[in-house]
């Protein structure tokens, strides 16, 4: 466990993921095990989810707000996501860089794009699955989606997933704790996990194949 330090500035982490891959729920357990970090809290359009709480989960707003805040130049990024839209709030990130404390952006590969170009310095992250059917069990597994919005979210999971060489790392979630200490290994900046290592190549053409 790591104390934030005021004297520096927080160090910023984008992760993304296609749909099923694990995200989620790598980016909650390194948060548990590091409570110096810091995960900055979106805002979307989509509708609440049963569990989740607003301000906590995400900021949940209407399309109308939506596109006042992003016109007011309030979004470090945004994106569309299938029929919903997202948006990392520039304001909330850089206080609590400035504060010391290195702060994670949960987002997509379009967001990713956004930040790097306005972030120079972040450094990013893809966490890919390790297999595609463990990938579509995993999707049907959450049992929130019909058939059909499973077979759409695959096909995109597929497509995003053609974007993992546009990030600096790459981790694997074949197993959870592997994939923890992995990427906590990277937040605390050790060296490691590139996006062009050659043992990803096998795994790639079949994810992608």
């Amino acid at each position: 466990m790591q104390s934030p330090d005021p004297a520096r500035r927080g160090s910023l982490f984008v992760i993304a993921a296609p749909s099923g891959a694990g995200k989620t729920s790598l980016v909650n357990e390194v948060l548990k095990r590091d409570p110096a970090l810091k995960v900055s809290v979106s805002h979307t359009t989509r509708k609440p989810r049963p569990h989740e709480i607003d301000g906590q989960h995400y900021h949940f707003v209407g399309l109308e707000e939506f596109r006042r805040l992003q016109a007011a130049g309030e979004f470090l990024e945004h994106a569309q996501v299938f029929d919903n839209y997202y948006g990392t709030g520039r304001t909330q990130v850089d206080a609590l860089r400035n504060a010391g404390h290195d702060v994670i952006l949960e987002i997509d590969w379009q967001g990713a794009q956004q930040v790097r170009k306005a972030v120079p310095d972040c450094i990013s992250i893809f966490i890919l699955p390790p297999s595609r059917q463990e990938l579509e069990t995993r999707l049907r597994n959450r049992k929130t989606d019909s058939d059909e919005v499973i077979a759409r979210r695959l096909r995109d999971s597929i497509a995003d997933m053609g974007h993992y060489a546009e990030f600096d790392r790459v981790v694997v979630n074949r197993d959870f704790e592997t994939a923890v200490r992995q990427l906590l290994d990277i937040l605390r900046g050790r060296a490691g996990y590139e996006a062009d290592r050659a043992d990803l190549e096998p795994l790639l053409a079949e994810l992608l194949g």
